[in-house]
């Protein structure tokens, strides 16, 4: 936790706040005191020491009491709930017991200690000290409300963000199943034909394995990674489907220690096995182009469909899922394309890895 958010106790209350906001009113009555004492310095010269210190001290004290009673008494039990004519008259009424006070103090001080000069008097006093309490009082209000504001803007988007980061859990959740069903009929597919590749495909799927139960629970994953586990899919693929398909993954460029949000490649190579290669029993062909760069990745799979395979126009589990996680991870940094051809279907991605004002 931030030290400025850690909590501490209010004294002489069982209420708590931030060190923020304790900071914050403490700058401000720092200010206060700080005007004070700069506009009645001359009463140093005039009634001495003792009698400057304490017009100050009750002055600010005595706003300082006001001012928290406002805001932590009247200002939510009444002028919040909309109980307007309450909340004014009980705040004229505490102005009015602080006048009071004041005044009785500035006539003892100027008619009395610094007598005969009497430069006070009960109208100016009370003009002085009314108009003075309403100025501090208002800046304190408009204080309150915007850092009350300001906290619960903080909590919205701290509940925004662990509503976004359950969202993409689920979301990721998801792919874990979808994959594992298709590899496993590949295997069961292989275990049939007693095929001696069976072997090779158990130890490339622990592989996929151990990526998906140890890396990609995390945030950001190294693309290198990624792109393994992607290398690692097609290469089952591959040894399901055997020679009668042409699959090309083809990358250019190197990752360069970029990161990136794990299982966002692999549902474009999915969902053209899925609804194309995985569907025909010879001429299948699947080509991707997977680039990257410095500030974003590019991946294009394009695959040709069976003949009788009508156009779509839904996209499958596997992309429509792609699409949320994209909107939630790089909302205004991707661009996921679909073409549904009459014999071919096309999926193009771009990601930008760098956050908007970074270059």
């Amino acid at each position: 936790m931030d030290f400025l958010d850690k909590r501490i106790a209010i004294p002489l209350s069982n209420r708590t706040t931030t060190v923020k906001y304790a900071l914050v009113h403490t700058a401000y009555w720092v200010f206060i005191t700080g005007f004070f004492l700069y506009e009645r310095r001359y009463l140093i010269y005039k009634a001495g020491l003792p009698y400057f210190a304490a017009c100050v001290i009750i002055r600010v004290s005595l706003l300082i009491a006001i001012a928290y009673i406002n805001i932590h008494y009247l200002l939510p039990r009444y002028l919040l709930p909309g109980r307007y004519g309450r909340y004014f008259s009980l705040v004229l009424l505490s102005i009015l017991g602080y006048l009071l006070i004041q005044v009785l103090y500035d006539y003892f001080v100027y008619g009395f200690v610094i007598a005969p000069t009497r430069s006070r008097n009960w109208v100016e006093s009370m003009s002085y000290n009314f108009f003075s309490t309403l100025w501090y009082l208002g800046l304190m209000v408009p204080l309150k409300l915007s850092i009350d504001w300001y906290e619960q803007q903080r909590t919205l988007q701290k509940i925004a963000v662990e509503k976004l980061q359950a969202e993409v859990n689920f979301l990721r959740s998801q792919v874990n199943p979808h994959f594992l069903f298709n590899i496993l009929n590949n295997l069961y597919a292989l275990t049939l034909k007693k095929s001696d590749l069976a072997p090779d495909m158990v130890l490339k799927l622990s592989e996929m394995m151990e990526y998906m139960l140890y890396d990609s629970d995390d945030a950001r994953v190294p693309l290198e990674k990624e792109i393994g586990y992607l290398q690692n899919y097609i290469e089952l693929e591959k040894i399901r489907c055997g020679d009668h398909s042409d699959i090309d993954l083809r990358i250019n460029g190197h990752p360069n220690g970029q990161e990136i949000a794990p299982l966002l490649l692999l549902p474009l190579v999915e969902n053209a096995f899925k609804h194309g290669v995985g569907r025909q029993a010879d001429k299948a062909w699947l080509h991707g182009t997977l680039n990257l760069n410095p500030t974003a990745v590019e991946m294009t799979v394009e695959n040709n469909k069976p003949k009788a395979c009508p156009k779509s126009h839904k996209e499958g589990i596997g992309l429509t899922n792609l699409r949320k996680r994209l909107e939630l991870l790089y909302p205004g940094r991707y661009s996921l394309q679909t073409e549904d051809r009459q014999e071919t279907y096309r999926a193009a991605l771009y990601i930008s890895l760098v956050e908007n004002g970074q270059t």
